[in-house]
């Protein structure tokens, strides 16, 4: 692995991982370094908040389509959904629909139901937006994978939606700091700890059926996006 691609890791079946932190800029960064280094497909894969209120944390969510607050959306590969879906779905259950992807973190419960009535999507991330323009700017095919943390119905500390860093890492130190200056949201991160092990658990469980890179091979002709 030469120093250019020394953030990337290599699994056992030869799927490449980046691991970009948080927001667009960082997982476009991510997704254009696989590229570099050789892949011909590419999933956003992580964590998501729940807009949908049927949504428990946990559930696995293999969106459809990935769209802006703007209007702008990009369809997944539908072929590669939708075997990898096949294979989950004998497991537990798999949610579908479309995933908002915001530059901003939509932390309070009346938010996240205003961005549910506008658009409709199911769950919200930061990232999966700019990996799918990347995708489509490269033609090759695209899917998220990502799993539901915190629910329609919670609310995110704001001390945590501030420990992000432009480089998109969460600073430790400074959520330390904005702890200290209001204890009072202690509560609000601890009650995140189990939905972060559920989510977690659920990750794994995909991978332990095979990485979802597998499904994406062979590729369907003219089929990329659709």
């Amino acid at each position: 692995m030469t120093q250019r691609h020394a953030a990337l890791a290599c699994l056992a079946d030869g799927t490449l991982v980046a691991v970009s932190g948080i927001g667009g800029s960082a997982a476009a960064r991510g997704a254009r370094a696989l590229i570099d280094a050789g892949a011909t497909a590419l999933i956003s894969w992580g964590m998501a908040g729940g807009l949908d209120p049927a949504l428990n944390c946990g559930t696995i969510l293999l969106p459809s389509e990935v769209i802006s607050r703007e209007g702008a959306g990009v369809v997944t590969a539908r072929y590669w959904r939708e075997r990898l879906r096949t294979a989950l779905a004998a497991h537990q259950p798999v949610a579908c629909g479309k995933l908002l992807t915001s530059p901003r973190a939509i932390g309070s419960s009346a938010d996240k139901a205003v961005a549910f009535r506008q658009t409709g999507a199911a769950a919200v991330d930061m990232e999966s937006l700019a990996v799918a323009e990347v995708a489509g700017s490269h033609k090759l095919p695209f899917i998220v994978v990502r799993v539901i943390v915190d629910t329609a119905a919670d609310s995110l500390p704001a001390a945590l939606i501030a420990a992000g860093s432009r480089a998109g890492h969460l600073q430790i130190g400074r959520l330390i700091a904005a702890l200290a200056l209001a204890p009072g949201q202690i509560p609000a991160l601890l009650r995140l700890l189990p939905r972060y092990r559920a989510a977690s658990l659920s990750l794994q469980a995909v991978a332990r059926g095979g990485t979802p890179a597998r499904h994406a091979f062979p590729i369907v002709p003219e089929a990329v996006t659709s």
